[in-house]
């Protein structure tokens, strides 16, 4: 589904990621870890075809990023959703209809899109704040809110950059569980964070992967987690 293979990203003359490779298969579950500024909210987006490795391949459904036109960029982006880090939503609109947006803009907002967003709202917890501007909600609810709109294309692959890095404990295992529920549908599912705590709260409930991303390349981390 994401293959890179030997891949390397420079930025601003200095190489932030060297030699890397990895491939995200089916249904799979990868946490991802290193210290700020090691590269991984840079390694994600190249994962969604945002950037475009300075050496190496990156192939997204089996298609060379290089190779790929704006809209053909654009058709792949479709089948990824992200939650980004900073969530950012449109301040005049309301969360039911922030999180529709993806829908709107690809023409997909007809048919029974309306019962699905409702059902779709109602399983992240926020139909009663479902008329709220975003100003209104709390960090954990606009978690929620980004993670509803990054499945409301029904992607193949999910990509989150740390989703409970502003949200406390108890919310960020809510988010966990989502985020399990949506590998048991068979989503793929990567995780950029720093908590090793989420880690752990996980193993128990998904076999996960964790990656690391140590001296500009991407290791596998070892049982001390």
């Amino acid at each position: 589904m994401i293959e890179l293979e030997n891949v390397a990203y420079s930025y601003g003359g200095g190489e932030l990621l060297s030699d890397v490779s990895l491939k995200l298969s089916p249904g799979s579950f990868h946490f991802l870890t290193g210290p700020s500024g090691s590269g991984k909210t840079t390694f994600l987006r190249l994962c969604y075809g945002q950037l475009i490795a300075t050496a190496g391949q990156v192939r997204l459904f089996r298609k060379d990023v290089r190779e790929l036109s704006r809209d053909g960029v654009a058709g792949i982006r479709q089948r990824i959703g992200v939650v980004h880090q900073d969530c950012q939503f449109l301040d005049h609109m309301s969360v039911t209809e922030n999180i529709a947006l993806p829908l709107m803009v690809s023409g997909r907002g007809g048919g029974g899109a309306a019962e699905n967003l409702v059902d779709l709202i109602g399983w992240v917890g926020l139909t009663p704040r479902a008329n709220a501007l975003p100003a209104e909600l709390s960090g954990g609810e606009r978690q929620r809110a980004a993670l509803a709109r990054a499945v409301i294309m029904s992607p193949d692959i999910l990509l989150a950059d740390e989703p409970t890095g502003n949200i406390d404990w108890d919310m960020s295992l809510r988010l966990l569980k989502l985020l399990i529920e949506l590998n048991r549908m068979g989503k793929t599912v990567l995780i950029a964070t720093h908590d090793l705590n989420l880690i752990r709260a996980a193993k128990s409930e998904v076999a996960a992967r964790v990656l690391r991303i140590s001296n500009r390349r991407l290791q596998l981390a070892g049982s001390d987690l």
